[in-house]
């Protein structure tokens, strides 16, 4: 994949590219971002890059014999460390050391792709810094991390540090879309909510039972009732199928809390309401004030659940705040 191919991330792409046509690469980076926003992505753009034995303009060509190994997953030069299980050990970075004091295979450059590197233990990160301290040559580190803090400070500062940030939702939607043909158009929205921009994570956070009760909740939410009574008997039939829940109610809470967020700001801007059609019309009662009890309501929630507070009971109560 080129650089031109990833979405939203111009300054990171910026940084490599210039480093890139300037024949001035660091022997080390760190690309530091949430999980799912295309650092490993780019990683692997710029390693094609790297390895593409035709191209001048850091474009890789797809068709020579390095683009075709690299994009099989057989290339012999790159080399990817990832945790096994809870973090990376001190025996994988001592066995990387091994390997690194012989020459790259085929290319002139072997490149390292260390994935999840904050989760490295102390050990293991002493042992890497040695190697970051006297690069051996025709090497390059590439560390992935979603964040700088739990890596040790002096392996942060051999490094230069590519940062990546979230993505605005017109942005994410159409990457949703391109990796997950199978999302209906509604699908696809509630998941750039619910991943906060990052949309990598789409595959992993995606239950088809937390959208199908996110939409049944909101259109719920909208509808005219012929009296208040009935309303919160929708709203404990609600909180039951809420609570039965196993896995999702968390996920729920956050697309209900982003829709209200965005309302909010729909109400402040003036503009037409995403969340319900026209809540002026629906539910008059839904002013700034109003939006924001709701918002209240569910953080409220989510403290209790931590605290592991009754579950069903915290259902209830949300769902008749929201209802009321």
């Amino acid at each position: 994949m080129p650089f031109s191919a990833i979405i939203g991330q111009t300054k990171a792409i910026k940084l490599l590219t210039r480093a890139l046509n300037s024949n001035r690469l660091a022997h080390g980076y760190l690309l530091v971002g949430p999980e799912g926003v295309g650092k490993s992505t780019t990683a692997h753009a710029l390693a094609a890059s790297l390895f593409c034995q035709t191209t001048a303009t850091g474009s890789p060509c797809g068709y020579c014999s390095a683009c075709i190994k690299f994009a099989s997953g057989n290339h012999p030069d790159f080399l990817t460390i990832q945790p096994e299980g809870a973090g990376i050990k001190i025996q994988q970075i001592r066995e990387l050391k091994k390997g690194l004091s012989f020459p790259p295979f085929e290319a002139d450059m072997r490149i390292i792709l260390v994935k999840d590197a904050q989760t490295m233990g102390r050990e293991a990160g002493n042992s890497l810094l040695k190697i970051l301290e006297e690069p051996p040559p025709n090497n390059l580190l590439l560390l992935v991390a979603t964040d700088s803090e739990p890596l040790l400070d002096t392996i942060v500062s051999r490094c230069q540090v590519i940062p990546f940030q979230p993505l605005p939702p017109e942005q994410a939607i159409p990457i949703i879309q391109g990796n997950h043909p199978e999302f209906s158009a509604d699908e696809v929205e509630a998941m750039a909510k619910l991943t906060g921009g990052c949309p990598g994570q789409a595959g992993t956070v995606y239950n088809d039972e937390v959208l199908h009760f996110h939409n049944k909740c909101t259109q719920a939410l909208i509808a005219e009732y012929a009296s208040q009574a009935e309303a919160f008997e929708e709203a404990l039939y609600l909180a039951a199928r809420l609570a039965e829940l196993k896995e999702g109610l968390h996920q729920i809470l956050d697309l209900l809390a982003l829709s209200f967020k965005e309302d909010m700001i729909s109400l402040l801007c003036k503009e037409k309401p995403s969340f319900s059609g026209n809540i002026s019309e629906k539910r008059e009662g839904w002013n700034l004030q109003r939006l924001s009890a709701m918002v209240e309501a569910i953080d409220l929630a989510r403290r209790q659940l931590a605290r592991n507070c009754n579950r069903a009971l915290v259902c209830e109560v949300l769902l008749l705040e929201l209802f009321a």
